[in-house]
């Protein structure tokens, strides 16, 4: 009686330990299966680079990306790289709308792995980031006042005392000074605003890129742009760079290596084409 018993029980612990070993490999298998994310930040709020819609409608037939937390989609220069880097890697990508002025702080604080923003290198933020190889080389230009006198202008010689603005927290913010005898007005949080400022008069000038500008001029007729002649415009400040990269949390290399061999293979030509597209597909309003 005692050995059936015993039987019994032994019988009872093997088909337990299947049942728990069985759940075990499903439940690794599920975990397994499921897709990596990659959280990107950016403003979405920085047209042709990135950009806020109400829908997910592209005129290409392309899609926005939900921006997460809302109802809203974003789009632009920006999230094509994105979107790029995902389907190399095959995982899904998650938008997440942030302000300028935190955006590395959030990024170290772990609210989203990487920054696809327009973010241009330099020393100082490598001190904090760790950046990819460029996936832009961008030319800086002065936005102002179509028809107004310095519309026709080719040298920062041109701008003489002229009341000058930019976009806090950038590259751009160490251009300013190259102005001679500039009146350095206040500094505006988004690049939407600089264009206001231009457009009513309230500046003479405010520096932003050159997509920036072109996608300006086409939201707000009442503004152009300035591309200075070589020699006689900007030079690019110490510890800066052209380069537009990608950042990621300090020491995360193993997400540094696998976006750089995404951007492997994208090339200057190809920077171009897709920027021309992302202003050709902004919505006007933004």
């Amino acid at each position: 009686m005692k050995r059936k018993l015993y039987g019994i029980v032994c019988l009872m612990a093997l088909l337990v330990s299947i049942m728990v070993t069985g759940c075990s490999e499903k439940k690794s298998s599920d975990s397994s299966s499921e897709k990596k994310v990659l959280r990107v930040g950016m403003e979405c709020a920085y047209a042709p680079f990135n950009w806020t819609q109400s829908t997910k409608d592209l005129s290409n037939e392309e899609t926005a990306v939900p921006i997460y937390g809302t109802g809203d989609y974003a789009y632009g220069y920006d999230v094509m790289v994105a979107k790029m880097i995902a389907d190399k890697l095959g995982w899904e990508l998650e938008i997440h709308k942030v302000d300028w002025s935190s955006i590395i702080l959030g990024m170290n604080s772990g609210d989203y792995d990487a920054i696809i923003a327009g973010m241009g290198y330099t020393d100082e933020r490598d001190l904090t980031v760790d950046f990819t190889r460029p996936y832009y080389i961008r030319n800086n230009v002065l936005l102002v006042k179509a028809g107004s006198e310095l519309a026709s202008a080719t040298s920062l010689s041109d701008f003489d005392g002229c009341k000058a603005t930019t976009q806090i927290g950038t590259t751009w913010e160490k251009y300013v000074p190259q102005i001679p005898n500039v009146k350095q007005e206040t500094y505006f949080e988004t690049t939407s605003e600089i264009v206001m400022a231009v457009a009513s008069g309230a500046v003479d000038c405010g520096i932003v890129d050159e997509p920036t500008a072109m996608s300006a001029i086409i939201a707000n007729p009442d503004v152009t742009y300035v591309k200075l002649e070589e020699g006689s415009g900007f030079t690019v400040p110490e510890g800066q760079s052209l380069d537009v990269c990608i950042a990621v949390k300090e020491g995360n290399e193993e997400l540094q290596k696998e976006l750089d061999q995404c951007l492997e293979g994208w090339t200057e030509d190809v920077m171009n084409e897709k920027m021309d597209l992302a202003i050709t597909l902004q919505p006007l309003s933004k």
